[in-house]
């Protein structure tokens, strides 16, 4: 596909970068995310063929997005990005400016594995102008890290968080997993607690979801493992609310805490999804949405390269999204922020439904906006279907 139909009108919202980087030094038992190890790609692609592929799909980009916006945030996910090193990731970056003009006070993540990072890698990311780092530390006990094929050890999250904060990265995530099996209350306190000790400024958890396809899924099936319990991981979810509450953050999105007060400390990649902003997503499997026109690109690695190297875009499916599909996907995302759904973005059925989740104490009404309580939060999912039933 050469072409993307963009609408002259693309430039009214904020522009994001989200670039997939597919390579992973080992496949996580719980992932079903669009990644490959050595083993599995074989000679089919490298990270070579896909700086090169990535470069040539983001100057077709920015041919796709005449008139071209500065970019205000970039956001680089996998797989494993710092697998690349700060080398690779910096080469990342100097592709970006080759096409783009990045905005004065751009946020620039990337995730990072902490088992694959160190204090220089810190420092050299920092120095090509990333100013977010993601780590994904899941767990501090050891037991839950061997259920999930985690290959860190256990602190080294911690360090490598304290780590990015000495090399001047100002703003750090720490992922958690929560729910998995063999979890005890015990060993999510002490995430919890180390988290707290590694003093960054957000933090994402996670319900552990046994995805279809996966090797956690097969041993759920063959009875090896239980599949995670509901009502623990609600109880897991408001043991993971407290402590972050009290030590200073506030949620903003239904798996999302940062440093109350710190505006900056929001993923704003992130706030881009959930507002329905517009972002184009390079590398392999990357998804895409501009101005309701949504793609998503070949999924395999070396399919990805053949078609960029053929001067196409690599663009293996696309959708317009309806009035409809917008206002379903505004409701779904919009609810789960703390700043809440607009009252008059429903229409006079939906706001019927939603003065009985008030009425449930599933909601409230803030000001004119529709927000979650806390226990909505547990049942954020089941609170939107409902609103759209009609």
């Amino acid at each position: 596909m050469s072409n993307i139909l963009i609408p002259r009108s693309h430039t009214a919202t904020p522009l994001g970068l989200y670039i997939h980087v597919p390579f992973c030094a080992t496949r996580c038992g719980y992932c079903d995310f669009n990644t490959y190890t050595a083993g599995e790609l074989g000679s089919a692609a490298s990270t070579d063929q896909w700086l090169t592929a990535l470069d040539g799909e983001l100057a077709m980009a920015a041919r796709q997005l005449v008139p071209v916006r500065p970019v205000s945030t970039i956001f680089v996910g996998g797989g494993t990005p710092s697998l690349l090193g700060a080398e690779g990731l910096g080469e990342v970056l100097t592709s970006v400016r080759r096409y783009f003009d990045i905005a004065p006070g751009a946020e620039i993540t990337t995730e990072s594995n902490p088992e694959s990072t160190s204090p220089e890698f810190f420092e050299g990311i920092a120095a090509s102008g990333f100013t977010r780092v993601s780590l994904g530390m899941q767990s501090a006990a050891s037991h839950v890290l061997k259920v999930l094929d985690r290959t860190h050890t256990p602190g080294r999250a911690v360090a490598a968080a304290l780590e990015a904060r000495a090399a001047g990265i100002e703003h750090v995530n720490l992922d958690l997993i929560y729910g998995t099996p063999g979890e005890r209350d015990e060993d999510l306190r002490a995430s919890l607690d180390a988290v707290l000790a590694a003093g960054v400024d957000h933090v994402s958890a996670y319900a552990l979801i046994v995805e279809d396809g996966t090797a956690l899924a097969r041993k759920v099936r063959r009875g090896e493992l239980p599949a995670p319990d509901d009502d623990v991981l609600a109880s897991r979810y408001e043991m993971i609310d407290a402590a972050l509450t009290a030590a200073g953050m506030q949620w903003y999105e239904v798996s999302n805490w940062a440093s109350a007060g710190v505006p900056d400390a929001l993923c704003r990649h992130n706030l881009g999804y959930w507002d329905s902003a517009d972002w184009w997503g390079a590398g392999p499997g990357a998804h895409s949405h501009v101005a309701g026109i949504r793609w998503w690109n070949h999924k395999h690695p070396a399919k990805y390269a053949a078609a960029v190297g053929a001067g196409e875009l690599p663009v293996a499916g696309t959708e317009e999204l309806t009035t409809d599909d917008q206002h379903t996907e505004r409701v779904m995302l919009t609810l789960r922020r703390s700043t809440g759904l607009p009252w008059d973005e429903l229409d006079a059925a939906e706001q019927g439904r939603a003065r009985q989740t008030i009425a449930d104490g599933l909601t409230e009404l803030v000001g004119q906006s529709l927000v979650l309580s806390s226990r909505g939060r547990l049942l954020a999912d089941g609170v939107v279907r409902n609103l759209l039933a009609g």
